[in-house]
């Protein structure tokens, strides 16, 4: 017998599905991308690209060349030859004219493929965007296939790798997420000897220029390392593409659990080194990043030049694929830990001290403590460039700003603590007068900086010495124990003051952090009481203004979709008429722009997108009127939160107002038909009947025997009781829609209940065969006995209309999962199939056209059981028919049973 097992492969992950798809949506609607990747000027990455663009050409593509820099090479420019150029734009910068690849030209053009050489080049001043890959972008967004051609050392995360091995720090750099953007990557590649002899052969560099470059940049192991560094980056692109297949074909992997990585960083120049280090690392692991920047109570006041260098590394590091975040907190470690175990972080990477050695023995260092305090995740130390330490305490720069009125100041304060000691001495001990000055200290700490305290708890000492202490007025101490009083004294004045300045520190921090809470709560709850989109945006510039004290305004686009800047003044006198166009090109792309930004960063306001699910809804304008507007990380990041709660309210309003319209015409067309469907079969047909019998009894009551008297009368009665009804049940269904109907609970046995219920329907079910099924030690219910009768009526009768006569019905009951289940079956057609839910909607009927109803019995019935906590399904039985599943609760302690004598 064969044992084995086979096992199927896992159908592939519908999230990943839903993505891929998603993802092939949107790359459908851009162009193609293909880079052609080198490790080196002159290994032929111009020369593939042309290549590559003359079968494209051959076969009847519309190739269009926008800039590709020969360099004089005749192969090259061969090449080029017949394929039709682009002309380029003249920039013109410090007297000079630059010719700069042409951006609008190549947009109205729109060619089937366009050639851009020299991926990393950086656009002259004045340019749309700052880097030429900003360019490729928009274009690849325009529908235009691009061919491009990048070398490895342009790729800012191996910048300071390249820098090190060569010994040339390279200036133009780009993303590394560009090259992972890329739909197509193509390695050039060429041996180290190989290009050496292109050299040599002036077929890269002109012929002095090459033995330059050959002793330098060009030396054998400089070209052999960056050919490494190419290899190796395009093999991770390999494996990238890889695992993504894996995914998407449910592919099952044997690889242990994921690393997380996180670096710390702080305003030091250092952090770039740092961050591009991680980001190797992580590419290694295949890991996710993260960069945390801890702001403590005393970086709570930076200096300007501090948060821009924060802010040009977090932005390095969103730009290389970081997650960034910026922690708070009274310790730079303790947050740092806190962060990385609550994100399951498995590698911490710090930078190594450059503080003096007798600082760190002394105070210890950042990396010290976090190895000691890092438990199960391991820490890695990175080395770089020692850096000028001009004081190595925090906050020294800030200590520094003190004045002499504030050391004046504390002088005063411990002359006031002097002269009460003086009063006093007759009376207390000198142990008591002590605690003057500690109180003294503690009001200086909590005004003052750190140096000003300390300054009075060594002047408190020293006046306590001289005043309090015999012999008096002299700093002789008559008995050597004082001397010990004194060291406490001091420590514990400086205890007391550290305490107190960083008590104050905190509640600074702690009112910043509020006011941001406050305000975003504030947006929010006011947001979501907007039901216009206009009022959403006077809440939304109003708070963020308030806020971060800059002009906002927000502009949404015409009917045409075309910004206006008709208020702009709400944004300060920055923003202006003539920057529409940001504005408009913020709309079309849905990314930000402006100042402090690489696309249009001569713009004098910063402009970002409001964003919804799907569109760009429209553009908020920051400026502040001034030279320059300097935002710290975590207020460009409420920016950003404050616009994408804006748009995704304006979204909301409008999607509300749009599903409200849709609904209303809905149920308005529903109601419209149910009431006439109603009034036309259930209305007009009981009065019609009951107004024949009765003109037949008025009129020809003489010649009719008794019986048949009697059987008019009684149709009489039944298409009233008929006619009641119905009204009953709109009636009903008004009260509970208004909200009126209340549930009045108590104790009741379910067999009363329903008794009551078959017996008003007596007459109905006659010939019909009734089973029920209640057990004797069924619990009391806590029911409302009126409502729940009136279920069972809406039940029956509808099981009676629906199930041929003769046949028979079913009422079980049975305690089940804290309350009590009902099952009511009949022997009728059952439901429509995949028509169960929909039995509770109003006014709908099931298809028999020969049953009458206004279809509100079993959406009333649904109402009354929820009203009660309980549900209510329905669904078809095997054996046929239908069966209505009944759940109510057991809420409550019932009533004890009397006891009998």
């Amino acid at each position: 017998m064969d044992n084995r097992t086979i096992v199927k492969p896992d159908r592939p992950n519908p999230d990943d599905l839903l993505a891929l798809a998603e993802q092939e949506a949107r790359e459908s609607q851009r162009g193609h991308f293909k880079i052609f990747f080198g490790a080196a000027p002159g290994v032929g990455k111009t020369y593939a690209m042309l290549r590559a663009a003359r079968r494209q050409l051959d076969s009847g593509v519309d190739v269009v060349a926008g800039v590709v820099e020969t360099h004089g090479r005749k192969e090259t420019g061969d090449l080029l030859e017949g394929i039709p150029l682009l002309p380029r734009r003249d920039v013109l910068h410090h007297s000079i004219t630059i010719g700069e690849f042409d951006l609008d030209a190549a947009l109205a053009r729109k060619p089937a493929l366009l050639l851009v050489d020299e991926l990393a080049h950086t656009n002259a001043p004045g340019s749309r965007h700052v880097k030429r890959w900003q360019d490729v972008f928009e274009l690849i967004d325009a529908g235009i296939d691009v061919y491009a051609t990048l070398n490895v050392q342009h790729l800012d995360s191996l910048n300071d790798l390249v820098a090190q091995v060569t010994g040339v720090v390279v200036r133009e750099t780009l993303p590394d997420s560009v090259l992972d953007q890329a739909d197509e990557i193509e390695l050039v590649d060429l041996p180290v000897d190989e290009l050496r002899r292109r050299m040599e052969e002036g077929k890269v560099y002109f012929a002095g220029r090459a033995q330059t470059a050959m002793e330098n940049f060009f030396r054998p192991g400089n070209l052999i390392a960056l050919r490494e560094l190419a290899l190796r980056r395009t093999a991770d692109r390999v494996d990238a593409q890889m695992r993504s297949y894996r995914r998407a074909h449910a592919i099952q992997s044997t690889w242990p659990v994921a690393d997380r990585v996180m670096v710390s960083i702080g305003p030091s120049p250092f952090s770039a080194k740092l961050i591009r280090t991680t980001k190797r690392l992580a590419d290694r692991l295949d890991a996710k990043w993260i960069v945390a920047y801890v702001e403590t109570p005393q970086q709570a006041g930076a200096s300007p030049e501090v948060r821009r260098r924060v802010s040009s590394a977090l932005r390095l590091a969103q730009q290389l694929g970081a997650e960034t975040v910026t922690l708070t907190g009274d310790r730079v470690v303790t947050s740092l830990l806190q962060y990385a175990r609550s994100r399951n972080v498995s590698k911490i990477i710090a930078g190594k001290s450059a503080t003096p050695r007798w600082w760190r023995l002394w105070r210890g260092s950042l990396l010290d403590t976090l190895i000691a305090e890092s438990g199960e995740i391991q820490v890695l130390a990175i080395s770089g460039e020692p850096e000028t330490i001009s004081d190595p305490r925090p906050g020294a720069a800030q200590d520094r700003t003190e004045n002499w009125r504030d050391y004046a100041v504390a002088g005063a304060v411990v002359a006031a603590c002097s002269l009460g000691s003086l009063a006093l001495r007759g009376v207390l001990s000198p142990v008591n007068l002590a605690m003057f000055y500690l109180l003294g200290v503690l009001v200086v700490a909590m005004r003052f900086n750190r140096r000003v305290a300390f300054a009075a708890s060594v002047l408190s000492v020293a006046a306590f010495d001289l005043f309090c202490v015999p012999p008096y007025f002299a700093f002789a101490v008559s008995d050597y124990e004082y001397l010990l009083t004194f060291v406490a004294m001091l420590a514990v004045a400086n205890i007391v003051s550290t305490l107190a300045i960083r008590i104050r520190l905190q509640a600074v921090h702690a009112a910043s952090r509020e006011a941001r809470t406050q305000a975003l709560y504030r947006l929010t709850t006011e947001l979501s009481g907007a039901t216009e989109a206009v009022a959403a945006a006077r809440t939304a510039t109003a708070v963020t203004r308030e806020e971060l004290g800059v002009g906002i305004a927000l502009y949404f686009p015409d009917e045409s979709g075309k910004i206006s800047f008709g208020d702009a003044a709400e944004a300060g006198e920055a923003v202006a008429g003539s920057e529409t166009g940001v504005a408009q090109w913020v709309l079309d792309h849905g990314r930000s722009a402006g100042y402090g930004t690489d696309t249009l960063p001569g713009a004098a306001a910063l402009y970002l997108p409001l964003k919804g699910a799907k569109d760009t809804l429209g553009v908020m304008a920051v400026a502040d009127g001034k030279d320059s507007l300097v935002l710290h990380p975590e207020q460009l990041r409420l920016l950003e939160l404050f616009a994408s709660q804006t748009a995704l309210s304006v979204e909301r309003i409008r999607a509300t107002n749009a599903v409200r319209e849709a609904q209303l015409k809905v149920e308005t067309e529903q109601m419209r038909s149910g009431l006439l469907s109603a009034v036309s079969h259930d209305l007009r047909t009981p009065l019609a009947a009951i107004t024949g019998a009765a003109s037949s009894l008025i009129s020809q009551r003489r010649q009719m025997s008794e019986g048949t008297q009697t059987e008019l009368l009684e149709s009489i009665e039944q298409e009233a009781e008929r006619l009641s009804r119905l009204v009953a049940n709109l009636l009903e269904m008004t009260r509970l829609e208004s909200g009126a109907l209340e549930v009045k609970r108590e104790w009741h046995p379910l067999e009363e209940i329903v008794g009551a219920a078959l017996t008003r329907l007596d007459r109905q079910l006659q010939g019909r065969r009734i089973t029920t099924n209640i057990p004797e030690d069924l619990p009391l219910i806590p029911v409302d006995d009126v409502l729940l009768e009136q279920v069972f009526l809406n039940v029956l009768e509808n099981s009676i209309r629906y199930s041929p006569a003769g046949s028979s019905i079913g009422i079980a009951a049975q305690a089940k999962d804290r309350g009590v289940s009902i099952d009511l079956m009949d022997s009728g057609p059952g439901f429509e199939a995949g028509h169960e839910a929909r039995v509770w909607e109003k006014f709908y009927r099931g298809p028999s056209a020969a049953v009458r109803g206004a279809g509100l019995g079993l959406a009333i019935c649904r109402s009354i059981v929820l009203a009660h906590g309980g549900t209510i399904s329905a669904e078809n039985r095997s054996e046929g028919g239908a069966v209505i599943h009944i759940w109510l609760p057991l809420v409550g302690t019932p009533p004890e049973a009397p006891h009998s004598d």
